[in-house]
């Protein structure tokens, strides 16, 4: 999923303890869950380096991550109405955080019309993703949602699209809502076909996916 430019995007770590010097900074170690689902909702979390990926498990284990973040943007806004975490947060990277507590969030708001104006838009942009991913669990079959998938987070690199990540197939199934059997089958097809390969867990596309598989 795109992210949206954020309103601490802008700021330096000196910046953001001038703007909440209540705050705190948290380091974590990668494969770490941050917070998870159901948990009190206290803080807002900016992230100063590293990326995190949010998450859900249904009730089967089954994973599938809502989003994927990285430094400049920031986790935790639902703080705001003080119910629980809707969603689970793990560390992809070893990560700094800038931690701003419940009332201090209150109080930006209050006080930092800029900073109002961006969460109104990022809870906006949320629910539009979330919606066109429901919508793709509902309408789109598995290949459809990984052509989804590959067209949005494919970018140029060294004269080629890839995929800079390094995803496993078990990763790639989560971000999709599919599972992994299902996502080594298209691969392996994609790959045979010329479509793909991969390096080094490193997606390349080598042309444009087909429509139908």
């Amino acid at each position: 999923m795109q992210q949206t430019d954020t309103y601490f995007g802008l700021l330096n770590e000196a910046a953001l303890r001038s703007l909440a010097p209540k705050g705190t900074v948290r380091s974590f170690a990668k494969n770490v869950v941050v917070i998870n689902e159901g948990d009190a909702t206290d803080s807002l979390y900016v992230v100063l380096s590293g990326r995190v990926k949010v998450f859900v498990n249904g009730e089967d284990g089954k994973e599938v991550v809502v989003n994927t973040i990285g430094a400049g943007d920031y986790f935790g806004e639902l703080v705001l109405d003080g119910g629980p975490r809707a969603a689970s947060v793990m560390t992809l990277e070893p990560c700094r955080f800038y931690v701003i507590a419940h009332s201090d969030v209150e109080g930006l708001i209050r006080g930092n019309p800029a900073f109002a104006g961006n969460l109104i838009r990022r809870l906006i942009a949320k629910v539009r993703g979330l919606t066109a991913k429901v919508t793709d669990l509902v309408l789109r079959d598995n290949y459809g949602r990984f052509v989804r998938f590959v067209e949005e987070n494919a970018v140029e690199q060294d004269g080629r699209r890839v995929i800079p990540e390094k995803l496993t197939q078990h990763d790639i199934a989560a971000r999709i809502g599919g599972s992994r059997e299902m996502v080594s089958r298209i691969l392996k097809d994609l790959i045979a076909g010329d479509y793909l390969s991969v390096k080094g867990k490193i997606l390349i596309i080598k042309k444009k996916l087909p429509p139908k598989w």
